[in-house]
């Protein structure tokens, strides 16, 4: 194997700065106490009530500022406020896993001025006619009312009016395991027909106050928020949907040998990176972004606690990566969502130097010397990526897109594994 490697040739890459049009909203506490007394959601009712605050698993951007917003916007009207994890089966579908969670997003009681109350038992406030049960976490149903806090942003694994945002949080967040393996038992082919009728039984069973709900930039950062009543999520989140799609990030080319991704992880995406940046999907009801031959993973951040979800739409990825997995976490993910694909394991290779190689020589390109190779760090950081020649040809003619310096050689260490400037990491996405 190696004698074949050693004669594929990793191209130089270019630095690319690619520029997206992108507002930031930089007093995120003073906005969200400001819509939240503007919404009308909180009032005097609220009066020595106890309010859940349901907070998820995702890398949201200000996760923590904007929960402690909301905590501090509920006792200044007299309630009682607590903190429940709405993630579903994440956390590997245990109390301590959730919790864990929201410590590694800066949500704790310290934090965010709350107590946490995390549990795996719900409770069933209904079914749909389709003979799907409908559930509840057990803190979340005690409450005497509750707030969802979440992203509002294209799903990874179906398309519909609502996605990943406030209704599904409501559905298949604070459903926890039980709750989101009954909304994906029909798979994704009726997830949007399923979270929407779901989420109209809960609203009638439990006092969902309203929803929180951020759309991010392109650059990861927080550009607006908006609080919605129960009613406003149902009838104004699909708008905002639409507004977040049009502020997402994308790679300046459509055809791509090889993509080369330094790190996955479940704060980076549900499916550890984003298929709507890379165009791989694991169902076919989603669609959208780039045609990539082969894309080569690295590495998994360690934020994401060894869940690998994501891994298996990668074409090759490297032993290190294959060391760091925590296999229950991701299988728990599969299992809930019925859905294999992210959990399989790509052709593994000793290095990441090996694995590059290998994604090279099988990616069918007509001339591997002038092969199309991009390499991002995820696929949230997408402001700088590097590129090879021929691609940065195309880049110049672009008016997004700048060409920041000379092409470099990747270099590796005396293992094969790509040596990492620090700088290269602290984009200016400015």
């Amino acid at each position: 194997m190696d004698f074949l490697l050693e004669q594929v040739s990793i191209p130089p890459l270019y630095p690319v700065r690619q520029t997206f049009a992108a507002k930031e909203l930089d007093a995120v506490e003073a906005e969200v106490n400001f819509q939240l007394r503007e919404s009308g959601i909180l009032g005097d009712s609220l009066i020595g009530k106890r309010i859940a605050i349901a907070v998820g698993s995702r890398g949201v951007a200000r996760i923590a500022d904007v929960t402690r917003a909301v905590v501090a916007a509920v006792r200044d009207v007299g309630g009682d406020p607590f903190i429940v994890p709405a993630m579903g089966s994440h956390g590997g579908a245990t109390a301590e896993g959730q919790t864990e969670l929201l410590v590694s997003l800066g949500v704790t009681e310290s934090t965010v001025g709350a107590p946490v109350r995390a549990s795996m038992d719900v409770v069933q406030v209904g079914q749909l006619d389709n003979g799907l049960p409908v559930y509840v976490d057990q803190w979340a149903h005690g409450a005497d009312g509750i707030i969802v806090i979440n992203r509002i942003k294209p799903h990874t694994a179906f398309r519909g009016p609502y996605e990943s945002g406030l209704l599904k949080m409501i559905t298949i967040g604070l459903g926890k395991q039980k709750g989101a393996q009954a909304c994906h038992a029909q798979s994704f082919a009726h997830m949007a027909v399923n979270i929407q009728a779901m989420a109209r039984v809960i609203a009638e069973k439990v006092p969902i106050l309203g929803g929180v709900g951020t759309i991010e930039n392109a650059y990861d950062r927080v550009a607006e928020i908006h609080v919605l009543s129960m009613d406003g999520i149902l009838t104004e989140e699909p708008a905002l949907l639409e507004r977040a799609k049009s502020f997402m990030p994308s790679l300046f080319t459509d055809e791509i040998d090889v993509l080369v991704v330094d790190e996955i992880g479940k704060n980076i995406s549900g499916d550890g990176m984003d298929p709507n940046i890379t165009g791989r999907y694991p169902t076919p009801y989603a669609s959208g972004g780039p045609n990539v031959r082969r894309i080569a993973v690295l590495g998994l951040t360690e934020q994401s606690h060894g869940n690998a979800n994501g891994i298996g739409m990668a074409d090759v990825t490297t032993e290190r990566v294959l060391r760091q997995i925590d296999w229950q976490a991701g299988y728990m993910n599969a299992l809930t969502s019925t859905v294999l694909a992210p959990v399989r394991m790509p052709m593994v290779m000793p290095s990441d130097q090996r694995a590059i190689q290998a994604a090279i020589v099988t990616c069918n390109a007509r001339d591997l010397q002038r092969a199309r190779v991009m390499r991002i760090v995820n696929t949230l950081s997408l402001g700088q990526i590097w590129v090879s020649e021929v691609l940065a040809d195309e880049a110049r003619a672009l008016s997004h897109t700048t060409i920041e310096g000379p092409s470099q050689s990747l270099r590796f260490d005396e293992n094969g594994n790509v040596r990492i400037n620090k700088e290269e990491k602290q984009f200016d996405h400015s």
